[in-house]
């Protein structure tokens, strides 16, 4: 179909108000520590409520104990006094290296998690990025509205701060 400006929607149908495409982005910090280390801190995804400004915590849903690839769990996460839950599938898992899963929210809308890790000597640079996938025109308007994406970048920064912080040195 047709959207409002006369480009084609992302979501196949009628937009109805010209937008059109989803957002993404990407924080990189460096680590000073080894990519062994650093990845014990990124792959503990139970503990990411202790570091994370928005994602509160998550619990593994049966029968996943723990990450491997197409293993799901839930995760609960809050702005403020608003409160939500996403079902996430870990979609990419390789040691030391790549972290990735996709949450999807109850509107069917999708965003894609990635913690990509870059040794580089004695330290690591870890990346981490979102990027919006099938979300309904109505939650990017809303998220554009509200400066989700500015958000979401701010968030994730103070993520892997707090990530590199905890980490002691040896």
């Amino acid at each position: 179909m047709i959207g409002a400006d006369g480009s084609r929607c992302h979501c196949g149908e009628r937009c109805g108000v010209g937008i059109t495409s989803q957002f993404d982005g990407q924080v990189s910090l460096t680590f000073p520590f080894r990519s062994d280390v650093v990845w014990r801190r990124v792959a503990d995804l139970e503990r990411i409520g202790e570091w994370s400004p928005e994602c509160t915590g998550i619990t593994w849903v049966a029968p996943a104990t723990g990450p491997a690839p197409g293993a799901r769990f839930v995760g609960r996460n809050r702005i403020g006094p608003i409160r939500w839950r996403t079902t996430c599938t870990l979609t990419a898992w390789e040691p030391e290296r790549l972290l990735a899963y996709d949450a999807r929210h109850v509107t069917g809308a999708v965003t894609r998690w990635t913690f990509e890790l870059t040794e580089r000597g004695d330290t690591t640079v870890v990346t981490q990025r979102f990027a919006t996938v099938d979300s309904p025109w109505f939650m990017m308007l809303g998220d554009r509205v509200a400066g989700r994406p500015r958000r979401l970048l701010s968030g994730m920064e103070a993520t892997l701060r707090a990530m590199r912080d905890s980490i002691s040195p040896r």
